[in-house]
């Protein structure tokens, strides 16, 4: 699964993405 946030700073996509990963059991790239 291939999923990309987007959005302004401080829009909470870090939270999201945390989330994501947690529930899927998936890893996280942030660049």
């Amino acid at each position: 699964m291939r999923l990309i946030l987007l959005g302004a700073p401080g829009a909470g996509k870090g939270t999201q993405a945390a989330f994501i990963c947690k529930q899927f059991g998936i890893p996280q790239i942030s660049t």
